[in-house]
């Protein structure tokens, strides 16, 4: 069930990039498709992802209205996987081409600092280097070397 948003005030992009300095990741998610000729294919998509826990789910949502993000905010059961117990988790996952390119790589290009901006970078080179990912998304890789995001000046 998702939860409107009661807080009125936005977020600073500032902020936002310091829940996802600590909290967020940019990865790939797989999915598999049966082919015409009956092979079943892998294909990575990317993903930009922040999961942090349900008593923060209403922080995500502030966040994906900040940014102007249509996804849901999920929230998922407590685990108990590795011996600890673990609280309910509020997760937002972008893995939409338009989303992506439009919001998520323009917002985040050039302004993480540390590890996060090195696996943010290697994110992109992946998108466009992996033959796994499909040639729909390697377009953000391509505007990407050709310098677009350079010129981008949206998320100051």
């Amino acid at each position: 069930m998702e939860i409107e948003s009661k807080e009125k005030g936005a977020l600073s992009y500032e902020y936002i990039r310091g829940l996802v300095e600590g909290e967020g990741c940019f990865t790939f998610t797989t999915t598999k498709r049966k082919m015409s000729n009956g092979t079943i294919e892998k294909f990575k998509i990317p993903a930009f992802a922040i999961a942090m826990h349900e008593r923060d789910q209403e922080l995500l949502h502030i966040m994906r209205d900040t940014l102007g993000l249509k996804n849901r905010v999920y929230n998922y059961k407590s685990f108990n996987k590795d011996g600890y117990k673990h609280g309910r988790r509020a997760f937002l996952i972008v893995r939409e081409f338009g989303q992506l390119k439009n919001i998520i790589v323009p917002f985040f290009y050039k302004r993480l600092k540390g590890n996060k901006g090195k696996q943010f970078e290697q994110w992109l080179e992946n998108i466009g280097n992996d033959p796994a990912v499909p040639e729909t998304f390697k377009f953000i890789y391509k505007i990407y070397r050709a310098g677009f995001y350079d010129r981008n000046p949206r998320f100051q």
